[in-house]
C-alpha cells in the first residue's frame, strides 16, 4: 500500500510539475552557466552536454556557457565522441571555457586550446555566475 502511495505522489508531482507550469518566454532568458564537472562519460553525454546543447539551439536561455573544469577537462581530451559533442556544441553558439589550474594539473592545456575552446582562469567568472540573479548555474 505504501508503495501505491508514494508511486502516485510521484506521478501527481511529475504532472502537475510537468504540464501546468508554461515555459517562461525565451526572450526574458538570461545566462545558464553548466559546470561540467564529472569524469563519468555517461553523465557527460546523456544529461550535461545533451541539455547543455539543448538549452541552446532551442533558446531557453540567451546565453549558453559551457565550463570544463576538473576531471572533464581530462575525460575530454582523450574521448572523440565527447570532443565531437563539444564541438557541435560550439558550432551551435554555446560558449566553452576551461578552467586553466584544472588544465594544468593534468598537463592538458595545449590539448583544450587545439579543441578551440578559450583555457583561463575560472574562479573569478564563476563567482561572478553564482552572484549574479540573472544567470543560472547547473553543475554536473
Amino acid at each position: 500500500m505504501k508503495k501505491i502511495f508514494f508511486i502516485s505522489i510521484l506521478l501527481n508531482v511529475f504532472f502537475f510539475t510537468s504540464f501546468s507550469q508554461e515555459m517562461p518566454d525565451p526572450a526574458t532568458q538570461n545566462r545558464l552557466a553548466v559546470l561540467w564537472t564529472s569524469g563519468d562519460k555517461e553523465v557527460a553525454e546523456k544529461v550535461c552536454m545533451m541539455y547543455t546543447h539543448a538549452a541552446k539551439t532551442n533558446e531557453w536561455f540567451d546565453e549558453v556557457v559551457f565550463i570544463i573544469w576538473g576531471p572533464s577537462s581530462k575525460l575530454l581530451t582523450e574521448d572523440k565522441d565527447l570532443q565531437t559533442k563539444v564541438k557541435a556544441m560550439m558550432d551551435d553558439g554555446v560558449i566553452v571555457e576551461a578552467c586553466i589550474a584544472c588544465a594544468g594539473l593534468y598537463g592538458i592545456i595545449d590539448e583544450l586550446r587545439s579543441l578551440g575552446m578559450e583555457v583561463k582562469p575560472m574562479g573569478e567568472p564563476l563567482s561572478g555566475f553564482l552572484k549574479d540573479p540573472n544567470t543560472k548555474v547547473l553543475t554536473f
